[in-house]
C-alpha cells in the first residue's frame, strides 16, 4: 500500500535517512561483531518507521450528514471535555473538547465545521506536556475562528507540546474552511482544542479516540 508523506516531512525524513545511513555504514565495514551492526540497523530502522508514520498525510472524506457536523481536528484522544470561558476571541462559555495526539499519531489537522476563516493569530509561549489543562493558555499556539454557513462562531486551538516546537497553520482570515481539507500541522506531540457554541450535541467521552477529519464529535444546533 502506498503512503503518502506531508510535505511538512519530506526535508525531515531526507535529512533524517542520511544521518541513519553515515551512523550505519561504517559500522557495517568496520565495526565487529556484525551484531553490532544489525542492532543499530535495526533500532534506526524502527524509528525511522515511526516518523513516517507521524508524516503520513492520509486521504480523507467525511460520508455522514455534512448538515451542521463537527469533526474531530485530529487523530488522538478526548483528554477534555467541559463548559468554559473563552477570552481570547469568543469572550464567551463555550465547549471546550481537547483532543491529544501522541508521537504514534497522524499530526495533520483538519478543520472542524464548514465555513469560513475569519480570524487566525499564532502566539508564542511555553512548551509543558500538551496533555496538561494550563497548555492550552500558557503553551505555543495558533487559534483560528471558523463562522459556519449559519453564522455560528467555531474556535480552533492548535497548541504545542513538550516535543512538538513548531505549529504550522494554512488557515487565514478570508479563506474557505472546509471538513474535508488541512487545517494544519503540528510537529512531534502536540494538542487540538475546539471550542463550540454551549448548545451543542457532543457524540463523545473523555477517553474516546478520534480520526481527524472522520470522527463526528458533535453537531451544532440549528438554531440561529
Amino acid at each position: 500500500m502506498r503512503v503518502k508523506i506531508h510535505h511538512e516531512g519530506t526535508n525531515i525524513l531526507i535529512i533524517l535517512i542520511i544521518i541513519l545511513l553515515l551512523i550505519n555504514i561504517p559500522l557495517w565495514l568496520w565495526v565487529r561483531p556484525l551484531a553490532i551492526a544489525i542492532a543499530s540497523t535495526a533500532v534506526c530502522g524502527v524509528f525511522y518507521l515511526l516518523v513516517v508514520n507521524f508524516f503520513r498525510s492520509p486521504k480523507r472524506q467525511f460520508k455522514g450528514n455534512p448538515e451542521n457536523v463537527v469533526v474531530a481536528s485530529a487523530d488522538g484522544k478526548v483528554v477534555a471535555l467541559e463548559e468554559t470561558f473563552e477570552d481570547e476571541f469568543l469572550h464567551s462559555k463555550a465547549i471546550q473538547l481537547s483532543v491529544f495526539m501522541s508521537v504514534f499519531n497522524v499530526h495533520a489537522n483538519w478543520f472542524p465545521v464548514d465555513g469560513e476563516v475569519i480570524y487566525s493569530k499564532h502566539h508564542s509561549g511555553r512548551f509543558m506536556a500538551a496533555y496538561l489543562p494550563k497548555s492550552s493558555t500558557e503553551n505555543e499556539r495558533s487559534t483560528v475562528v471558523i463562522r459556519t454557513h449559519d453564522g455560528k462562531l467555531v474556535l480552533v486551538r492548535q497548541i504545542a507540546g513538550a516535543m512538538a516546537r513548531r505549529i504550522v497553520t494554512y488557515a487565514h482570515p478570508g479563506v474557505e474552511a472546509s471538513i474535508q481539507d488541512h487545517m494544519g500541522f503540528i510537529k512531534f506531540g502536540s494538542r487540538v482544542d475546539i471550542y463550540l457554541p454551549t448548545d451543542t450535541e457532543i457524540y463523545v467521552k473523555i477517553g474516546d479516540k478520534t480520526v481527524g477529519g472522520v470522527t463526528e464529535v458533535g453537531r451544532l444546533s440549528s438554531k440561529s
